[in-house]
């Protein structure tokens, strides 16, 4: 069962280095203007935000594609320089 998901971009990133990643790039204003939920926009933290991703499936799935579609552009970025 140890097989390798190399195809899988989400293996091995934790929910927590997904907000701090998101946080990082776009800070809470941007992301919650990108994911309009109110743990971004009301008193947010990445606390908060943790726990309420883990109770709501379709929040966390709303912001894993943002984090892939980041990823994918800082790739493609760094491939044009």
């Amino acid at each position: 069962m140890s097989e390798k998901q190399v195809n899988n971009p989400m293996h091995g990133v934790t929910l927590e280095k997904i907000v701090n990643s998101l946080v990082d790039h776009y800070g809470w204003d941007r992301l919650c203007k990108r994911i309009d939920i109110r743990c971004f926009s009301n008193d947010p933290s990445v606390k908060s935000s943790l726990r309420f991703l883990r109770k709501t499936p379709w929040a966390r799935t709303k912001v894993e594609n943002l984090y892939l579609a980041m990823q994918k552009s800082k790739q493609k970025k760094n491939q044009e320089e």
